[in-house]
This record gives C-alpha cells, structure tokens and sequence, in this order.
C-alpha cells in the first residue's frame, strides 16, 4: 500500500487516516454505549491502524521510477483478496441461515444468531463484500488496460478500496446488533450511508480522470457497463437512503418516505441495483474477459452497445412489477411489468453476443473450466432475465411472489450469473497479475466449476420446486370457499426442499473455499516462465464488426 507514494502522497494519506480516526473518536463520545459509540470504537481502530502504517514508513526513499509507465495493480490485488474473503463470509452465512429454515435451533439462544439478523450479513456479505470489492478491483483493472493509462491517483484508489470496506464491516456489525432501516437489501445506518457516499464519489472521479488521461481514443464498452454502475448506484443509494437520524448520538434514524411512496422508492432502488450493481458491472467483466479469454474478438461491438442503451433505459422503469396487487397506483404496477418485459430484448442481446464470441473457440470451452465458468455464467444469465420477465407478468407474479420461486430465481442470477463470471474474470486475473503462467492447479479450477454448477442447479431447483408448491397450497380453497391448507401445513411441506437448499449452498461454499485455496497457492508460487504480455484491448482486437 505505501509502495512508490512520495512525501506528498503520505502527507495526504496520513491527514485522511487521522481524520477517520478523529472521526471515530467523535462518534464513539457521542454513541456511548448505542450501536453508534461501537461503531465510533471500529472506525478509531481502522483509521488508527492506517495512520500507524503510514506513519512507519513516512520517512521512507521518494519514488525513483516513473510510475506513468507502468500499471497501478497493488489496489487490484487487496480487492481480488478481499472479495474471496467476503465470499467465504458471506456464503457462509448463506448456508447457515438456509440450515436454520430446516433445524431452527440452530439461532442458539443469542439475539445476533437469530434468522433476522443474520439474513442481512448474508446478503450483504455476498452483494456488497463479494461483489462490490470483484467490481472495483477489475474496474481498477479493465479502465487501465483498455485506456491504456495509469489509474489517475496513488491515494485514491486505496481510499476507495479500505474506505468501500469499512462501510460493509459498519453495515455487517450493525445487522448483527440489530439495526437497519427496515429496507429490502437491509440498508446500513444513516452516517455509514454518508460515508458510502463520500467513497463513491471518490470512485466516480477517479474513474473519470483515469479515461480523461487515456492513451486509447476509443472507451472500450465494458468502461460503459462499469460507469454506468458506478453513476446509478450513486443515484440510488442516495435517494432510497434519505433519513433523518432521531439524535446525533444515536444509530436509529427513520425515511423521510411516507407509506406506498416508501415501497415504491425501495423497488425502484432494489431492481436498480439488481440493473446496475449486479447485472451492469458484471457485463463489464463479461465482455472484457470473456474475449481476453477466450482469444476471440466480440460477435458485434454495435450490438453490445445497443445492449447497453436499452437495459439502461428499460430497467429504470422495472421495479414497480415488485408491488402488484398492493395500493401502488394500477398504472405504475402495468408500466413496470411491461418494460419488464421489454428488457428481455437487450438482455438476451447481451446472453446472446457473449455465447456467439465463442464460436470458433467451442474446444476451449471443453478444455478451460475458466472459460466454462464464462460460458455458463451467460447462460445463467439468459435464463435469468428470461425468467425475471416471465415473473413480472401479473398473473405470473399472483402465483411466485411472496414464494421461494422468487428466492430460486434470484439465486439463479446471483450464483449462476453473478458469482460464475466473476470467479472465471479472477481465475483470468490473478495469474496475469502475479506473472503466473496459470493458476496453481487446474483440477482444483475444474472441481470448483462443477461443485459451483451442482450447487446451483440442487439450489434452484429445489426452490423453484418449493416455491410453486406454496403458491398453489396458498390459493388452494375448499367447496366452502375456506383456505384448504393452513400457512403450518405449507412449511411442513417445504422441509425436503429446505434441507436441498442448505445443501446445494454447501456445494457452492466449497467450490469458493477450494477457489480461495487455489488462488492463494497460485500467488504463493514462483512464475515457471514468463507470462504472456498483457495487451490493452483495443477496438482492432474486441469489435468483429
């Protein structure tokens, strides 16, 4: 981290470490003995330990070497280990909260262990731990070789990085403690919320100044994905988080969202975030490493950017299809299904562009599981998307939400889609950033595809299965026009299917685990020979129009 920083860099380093620290110590006098003071204590620590890293080496030799000429990796390479880290956290939780809905005694009798406080550090751990730091390290990544430019900032990016951190281990503890706003991705408290924004800004200029500095006139389309992540993200988390803390001594703070405004602002921020933290960012990963990997240029570069236009402009108006049948006005709940449906067209634009890359390049599929992760995470992805349309549709959605068909579909995108490109962007990174010829075991990348598929796949399929045995047995009436079943008769039916699940989410887990074994022994390794050099993408190389 303080590698090549001049005394200028640490001075400015050092003041933002102190000021977190201070920061923390402000917050601690004032929380006391609320989640707010324990937060203080947390931050105090972590801005601390910066500052003292810092500050150990503050006297160290100026850079000698022009940095210009050479690539900023160090920040890539913490955030690909913080993300695996996540991963394993956060699937963890996954599996044991899905365990929890077969054999409830396993909440112990802590609060912190109950299914309400742990389904948070779940999600979060895998979307925001797991997935946020994988898109900001290959975004670090993608902007510098296909701009062909230096990130613009020797601080920043470290700045985002811990910073973007720090925010999920505040959001994560404080679930555990039991606060939240009460919001369906369980969003953080009020001054974690302002400190994400304070981060994120500083990830959007970043960004912005290392392709104003390109030495490639031409913005190579994942950049298009990874901006539009980095902008809408900003916008939403801004406006679905607007509070106002009770004191400012405390955690707890209340929406200024009155009632079915309240709903309709959390769908339009949740299927947003679905749009453009899940599914935007993650296409940047797609069409840069997907081509890099597999030595093919893309199908159509047009068609990946009329792709792009349409899920942007499609999916902001797709949310509402969360709130049919609800006091949401009838128009907007028909506005969302039908754009919903129209945003089959661009996203399978998109499964389709990836699929036909590898034409001519089918043999590698079968001999590179890393490709296969890419190769299944597009299919993952079309049958996604096809299903999210399907779903939105009123009749549809009467029957599967509320259910755990909807839960099958959402683990269909984010173990299948999600988690599947990501892992195949890391088994492609990882050994080009430590000058590997590969990964350290090749069978270990192969045992790792298939758990990840056979977990998938038991997942889905047993909550899909589940998921339409509760809405039928819900909507189910006798002659007397009473409910056939009670809501204890459809859990019991749902048990076989709920221990399916646990397992499935175990098959998965392991695969990470082997995963994150596997990439630590492939750095830990001496370099055989020397690696492939690594060519900026450039449009001559990636567009095949």
């Amino acid at each position: 981290m303080l590698a090549n920083l001049t005394s200028s860099e640490r001075q400015t380093a050092l003041v933002l470490a102190g000021g977190v620290a201070v920061a923390g110590l402000v917050m601690a006098v004032l929380g006391r003995s609320d989640v707010l003071g324990v937060h203080g204590v947390i931050v105090m620590l972590c801005g601390g330990f910066v500052a003292w890293r810092i500050m150990s080496s503050f006297y160290a030799a100026e850079p000698t070497q022009d940095r210009s000429v050479s690539y900023y990796d160090d920040p890539i390479k913490a955030g690909i280990a913080l993300a695996m880290a996540w991963a394993v956290f956060g699937m963890f939780m996954g599996v044991w909260v899905a365990a929890q809905l077969a054999w409830p005694d396993l909440a112990f009798d802590a609060a912190w262990s109950s299914f309400g406080r742990l389904r948070p550090t779940h999600t979060s751990g895998v979307i925001f731990g797991f997935g946020g730091n994988a898109l900001i390290a290959t975004s670090f990544h993608v902007v510098q070789r296909t701009s062909r430019a230096r990130l613009a900032g020797q601080v920043s990016p470290w700045f985002v990085l811990l910073g973007y951190n720090l925010f999920c281990v505040l959001a994560i503890s404080g679930y555990l403690m039991g606060i939240t706003q009460s919001k369906e991705y369980a969003e953080a408290e009020w001054y974690a919320d302002i400190w994400l924004v304070i981060v994120w800004v500083t990830y959007f200029i970043l960004y912005i100044k290392t392709i104003a500095r390109r030495n490639e006139p031409h913005i190579y389309v994942a950049n298009w994905y990874f901006m539009a992540f980095i902008v809408v993200v900003a916008i939403l988390h801004i406006v679905n988080n607007l509070a106002l803390p009770i004191s400012w001594g405390h955690a707890k703070s209340y929406t200024i969202w009155p009632g079915v405004q309240d709903a309709m602002v959390q769908w339009w921020y949740g299927h947003n975030a679905v749009a453009f933290f899940l599914t935007a960012g993650f296409l940047g990963m797609l069409y840069y490493y997907l081509p890099v990997r597999a030595q093919r240029p893309i199908f159509s570069y047009r068609l990946s950017i009329l792709s792009f236009w349409g899920i942007t402009f499609f999916y902001m108006w797709a949310g509402s299809h969360h709130l049919h049948y609800t006091a949401l006005p009838h128009w907007v709940q028909t506005l969302g299904m039908t754009f919903s449906v129209m945003l089959l067209v661009p996203s399978w634009a998109s499964a389709g562009n990836a699929l036909l890359t590898l034409n001519g390049a089918w043999h590698r599929v079968r001999q590179d599981a890393t490709l296969r992760f890419m190769m299944a995470a597009a299919v993952f992805y079309g049958l996604s998307t096809f299903e999210g349309s399907f779903m939105a549709i009123r009749p549809v959605n009467s029957l599967s939400h509320y259910t755990d068909w909807t839960v099958g579909h959402v683990h269909a995108g984010a173990l299948g889609w999600v988690a599947l490109i990501t892992f195949g962007s890391l088994y492609t990174l990882v050994p080009k950033l430590w000058k590997r010829n590969g990964m350290y075991s090749d069978a270990l990348v192969e045992v790792h595809f298939w758990l990840s598929i056979a977990g998938t796949l038991i997942y889905v399929f047993a909550m899909w299965n589940s998921g339409i045995i509760q809405g039928l047995m819900w909507r189910t009436y006798t002659e007397d026009g009473a409910l056939s079943y009670s809501f204890i008769d459809s859990l019991i039916a749902m048990y076989p299917y709920y221990i399916a699940r646990a397992f499935g989410g175990l098959l998965f887990l392991i695969g990470t685990i082997i995963g994150c074994y596997n990439m630590w022994m492939t750095v830990r390794s001496a370099p055989h020979a020397a690696p492939e050099r690594d060519v900026p993408v450039t449009p001559a190389t990636v567009a095949g129009e």
